[in-house]
């Protein structure tokens, strides 16, 4: 019994052993697995991001080279033969010969006067009829809502000439007013603050309806703060369309002391005593720096009001 009872034990230690060795067997496989998988995940994120920087650079290498050339010394060549896109010298000439020759400073002072306007007229007048559009219990609210909508088929082109007679007959051609005065609201930013406002849950404005809150300290109190992202989303898009719009301001101001900036680049671009494209492009880039500051500072806000502004569209 002794020997036999061994000899069992010795086969059951050498099958135990086996089982040891192939759950061994089994982790190296599963390590060899893994780590495998971990270097095709590591090759496909290193596969994804070079994707992602030549995209990049197609899409900012036709913007950012010719800008180069603004920092380009005066008699280094912009375009031809020996021209680099690096600047073999750096210099800002240019941009002194933009401030010192051409009335830039004031073309610069007056997109703000209007881009302030709009701002500030976009973001009051949409806040407004976002929430209007946005509160139920009203008649008409379906057709109002309607109305809105239809405003953006026509496009501005249509009407331009309509706007034109009608800034003409109220003696505000050729000032900031009238060029302000046709865009001092868009119908897409209405509906986006109409959408903002509806994903707000209603059991919010129940609460401030049970302490008492009236109607402008629920919209002052309550709404406004909730759609902060939105208000963001508002005021940058109308900043950016006034500071670049080009065709209406052209139309407006053809008196060259009262041009906005774009119109004062323009004037660069077609001088009769040549064209300088390093003042030109160091005007465009002067024209650039406001948008980028203003969205890089408030990107946080403008991706969260496309969300909000998502929600209920």
């Amino acid at each position: 019994m002794s020997a036999i009872s061994s000899e069992q034990l010795d086969i059951r230690a050498q099958k135990a052993n086996a089982r040891q060795q192939a759950r061994h067997q089994k982790r190296l496989q599963a390590k060899a697995a893994h780590s495998s998988s971990r270097q095709i995940k590591g090759m496909r994120l290193v596969l994804r991001y070079c994707v992602l920087v030549a995209v990049l650079i197609l899409l900012l290498a036709p913007l950012v080279v010719p800008l180069l050339a603004a920092f380009k010394a005066p008699d280094e060549p912009v375009f031809g033969s020996g021209a680099t896109i690096i600047p073999q010298e750096w210099s800002l000439e240019s941009f002194r010969r933009l401030f010192t020759n051409t009335p830039i400073v004031g073309s610069i002072g007056r997109s703000l006067i209007i881009c302030a306007l709009a701002v500030t007229s976009h973001i009051v007048l949409a806040c407004i009829g976002g929430y209007m559009l946005s509160r139920r219990g009203w008649r008409g609210r379906g057709i109002a809502t309607a109305i809105v909508f239809s405003a953006m088929i026509f496009p501005f082109e249509s009407l331009m000439l309509a706007l034109f007679n009608m800034m003409t007959s109220v003696n505000l051609y050729d000032t900031l007013i009238g060029v302000w005065l046709p865009g001092i609201l868009g119908p897409f930013h209405v509906l986006l603050m109409r959408a903002a406002f509806s994903g707000i849950p209603d059991e919010i404005e129940d609460a401030a309806l049970i302490d008492g809150a009236n109607e402008f300290q629920r919209f002052w109190r309550i709404f406004l703060p909730q759609v902060r992202g939105a208000i963001t989303v508002v005021g940058l898009t109308a900043f950016i369309f006034a500071w670049s719009d080009f065709l209406w301001p052209l139309l407006m101001l053809p008196n060259p002391d009262n041009q906005t900036m774009s119109l004062t680049l323009v004037s660069l671009s077609n001088s009769v005593q040549g064209v300088n494209y390093q003042d030109v492009l160091a005007g465009a880039i002067i024209a650039l720096v406001p948008v980028l500051l203003i969205f890089f500072s408030m990107q946080r806000y403008f991706f969260r009001g496309i969300e909000e502004g998502g929600l209920k569209f």
